[in-house]
């Protein structure tokens, strides 16, 4: 049996996602801690999976919308949801509270009545997964769900689950344990199988005399005892073995059903969040990576959306043929929120979520890569300049074609002649390997080198004729000022 609520699982399934290997460096240049908070609303087991859900982001557009259709699923039938998220955690409890397991030695005998009852606790499990399946899988309308609640309603059938039942039954071995054996040289017992016990009830069971060649212990052989005791456990040993795997499996079973519903909880905390907050939210588009095709109306940051408690100022943009988009202005105008949205969008899309936006399609990108703006060194390892370019370094040596880079004032410690050559240098042999680029800097000779190119689009944050601020990024062309000479007249003509 296979869950197969956030994947189908196949061969290639490798090529399906890939691992951020940068995703401590995604976390804080975004400003992901308040969405996982959110998602995660204080339960650990939360937080864990939705750290691997979203550092594991989704490279197949198929898959992205397989996992799309089942959140939706999950929003409207979130009971549902919930239930199948609590089963495997019931189970684990009386696990925990009637599963004495064997606190010694673990003979083939003890381990068997440890499994047994066990798996008396899985079953009555899926007994209770395959009533929730007949009650409500014509609720559900994904591919995922529709596929799990067919797959328990076909393999856990009535007459399986009371053919399981049985068998746990008999390996109570109420009537004693019934082996088979030869005799091997020396006259020694070998082969010992185990048998299917009689079953004599009734009359014939009050009746019934022991054979002729019944032999009877004295309880006080201690020797006679151990003895039988072992050749009950070379009996059982491959009951035991096949009948604890059998237990394994089911538990591993319920524990990848425990994951997979927590994800979709955890979104649904989020999607809570933001109707209370009235924070639109639209499930995205997602391309294939070779896609030129990049357009969003209305994206804004959510991580400083759920900070403040309101709504935040949205963007709209529209970057259809574009590999690199240049983004300058006025200092605290909007330009690392807006960087961080783009971020913070691409990773909700490639984890299979909805976006904060109210229309959102790009292609997908083979891992999302920031360098932002760093402290100096306090250990005096290496001067700004030199940390700026070993990270860079790294991040190149991480980074794929059709990837996205994030860059924030990179390279801003070393002056604009030496950095703007630098950052053309990188930035036009990542263009050249399909890798889209955002790049906020107040270079403007930098800028102006890509001021004849197509594929390139110029960004500014928005700036009214009084000074005013709007917050909003808007297009534009490669400006020669940072507003030094807005700062030289507020501060010299004050």
């Amino acid at each position: 049996m296979k869950v197969q609520l956030l994947n189908v699982e196949s061969v290639d399934q490798g090529q399906k996602f890939i691992h951020c290997s940068n995703w401590l460096d995604l976390v804080t240049d975004l400003g992901l801690e308040p969405i996982i908070d959110v998602m995660s609303d204080g339960d650990h087991y939360f937080r864990t999976v939705v750290t691997e859900v979203l550092s594991t982001p989704l490279i197949d557009p198929q898959a992205i919308i397989y996992r799309q259709q089942a959140l939706k699923d999950a929003l409207k039938n979130r009971d549902v949801v919930r239930r199948l998220y609590e089963i495997p955690i019931k189970i684990r409890e009386l696990k925990r509270k009637n599963w004495l397991g064997i606190l010694g030695v673990k003979t083939p005998s003890n381990v068997l009545h440890g499994a047994r009852n066990y798996l008396e606790i899985l079953v009555d499990g899926l007994t209770e997964l395959r009533n929730l399946a007949d009650t409500h899988a014509a609720s559900f309308e994904s591919t995922a769900f529709k596929n799990f609640f067919k797959m328990i309603k076909n393999e856990l059938n009535d007459h399986y689950l009371t053919s399981l039942r049985n068998h746990l039954e008999n390996l109570k071995f109420t009537g004693g344990v019934r082996v088979i054996s030869y005799l091997g040289p020396g006259c020694e017992g070998t082969g010992y199988t185990l048998a299917t016990p009689n079953k004599v009830g009734g009359l014939k069971k009050l009746l019934k005399r022991p054979k002729s060649y019944t032999i009877k212990l004295n309880p006080r052989d201690d020797a006679g005892l151990n003895f039988l005791e072992e050749l009950r456990n070379i009996s059982l040993q491959t009951v035991a073995q096949a009948t604890a795997c059998a237990a394994e499996f089911i538990e591993k079973f319920f524990m990848k059903l425990q994951y997979e519903t927590a994800f979709y909880l955890a979104c649904i905390n989020l999607a809570d969040k933001m109707k209370e907050l009235g924070l639109p939210l639209t499930f995205p588009e997602p391309l294939q990576a070779d896609s030129d095709h990049f357009e969003f109306e209305n994206l804004y940051n959510l991580s400083l959306a759920l900070i403040s408690n309101t709504s935040v100022v949205p963007n709209t943009l529209r970057g259809i043929g574009k590999r690199l988009f240049v983004i300058m202005g006025a200092n605290k105008g909007g330009k690392t929120v807006f960087l961080r949205s783009v971020g913070i969008a691409f990773l909700m899309m490639q984890a299979g979520m909805f976006v904060p936006a109210s229309y959102f399609t790009a292609p997908v990108c083979y891992g999302v890569f920031t360098h932002f703006r760093r402290e100096e060194d306090r250990k005096l390892q290496a001067g700004k300049f030199e940390e700026e370019l070993v990270r860079m370094r790294t991040v190149l040596d991480d980074m794929s074609p059709h990837s996205l880079l994030l860059m924030n004032e990179s390279f801003s410690s070393t002056n604009e002649y030496e950095a703007s050559e630098i950052a053309y240098q990188i930035v036009t042999a990542l263009m050249e390997n399909n890798v889209t680029v955002f790049y906020v800097t107040h270079m403007y000779d930098f800028a102006s080198r890509f001021k004849n190119s197509t594929e390139v689009l110029f960004l500014e944050a928005e700036r009214r004729e009084n000074g005013e601020r709007t917050f909003k990024i808007i297009e534009s062309h490669p400006t020669f000022t940072s507003y030094a000479v807005e700062l030289y007249k507020r501060i010299f003509e004050s």
